[in-house]
């Protein structure tokens, strides 16, 4: 079943980029094209059969891989998911063209990676991975919003706003989506550190200690962005700076932890 899937997905997520390329060039074109139905048929697809791999341990007995390429399929699975969503209110369907390739990556990783280990998962073990998973994909998709947010930037004030340009909601609107998104991770990433805190003994122990302390480090910066921007209206390059420098402090502490870890120390 999960074999299927697999193909499944990939298909489909490759299906799903092709009608977002095709959407973007529109843009690029002069032409006001609505946003194709297929393209979320497509997309909601693919999700489907991620998922089925993702979590096909869990249902049978109860247990997740979360080595470093499937941790990597869970975030791009849940960052791909909440594009999806975001896409029903905003146009910002070009960070799929970013995301989707990055869950194909991670899907063809994680199937060819030999490591079959798998963890227990309780419920408030679950709950902590959950909430973390959640913290990162929603920043990821932040980082990724910022990046896009630059970009729109520097093409509106060299009076460039055509091509992609055309195909993005206001400035306005796509700087308010990032600090909604910001704000969500940061709070989601909280909730984590603290069920890591109650429900888990070593957060300060010596093979995750580094992790604890760039995560705590990096929650300090988001946090601190999102007050100036509430108090002061921090905005623009410097949030788009801080929020790369933030999430960079993330990757280190999860997935750089992981690979030194997996890969080296093994």
């Amino acid at each position: 079943m999960t074999f299927i899937s697999g193909y499944l997905a990939l298909f489909f997520y490759l299906t799903t980029i092709g009608l977002i390329a095709v959407q973007v060039k529109s843009a690029l074109d002069h032409e006001d094209t609505p946003f194709n139905s297929w393209i979320r048929i497509s997309w909601i697809s693919a999700i489907v059969c991620h998922a089925i791999i993702l979590f096909s341990p869990l249902l049978s007995n109860q247990s997740l891989h979360l080595d470093f390429f499937t941790a990597a399929s869970h975030v791009a699975w849940i960052t791909s998911l909440l594009l999806l969503i975001t896409t029903w209110s905003r146009q910002v369907h070009v960070l799929g063209l970013i995301i989707l390739p990055l869950a194909v990556a991670s899907l063809i990783a994680s199937h060819l990676n030999m490591d079959t280990t798998t963890t227990a998962i309780n419920g408030p073990l679950a709950t902590h991975i959950l909430l973390s998973l959640l913290g990162y994909s929603f920043l990821f998709l932040a980082t990724l919003q910022a990046l896009l947010v630059r970009f729109q930037n520097q093409h509106l004030h060299n009076h460039k706003p055509g091509g992609i340009i055309r195909a993005l909601p206001s400035l306005q609107d796509m700087e308010h989506l990032l600090f909604r998104l910001l704000l969500t991770g940061t709070l989601l990433l909280y909730a984590g550190l603290v069920t890591g805190f109650i429900f888990l003994d070593d957060l300060f122990g010596q093979h995750v200690l580094h992790k604890t302390v760039l995560t705590i480090i990096a929650l300090a910066i988001y946090t601190t962005l999102l007050l100036g921007h509430w108090k002061f209206g921090w905005r623009g390059k410097l949030a788009v700076k801080w929020t790369l420098i933030a999430f960079a402090l993330l990757i280190l502490a999860y997935f750089g932890s992981k690979f030194v870890y997996e890969f080296l120390l093994r």
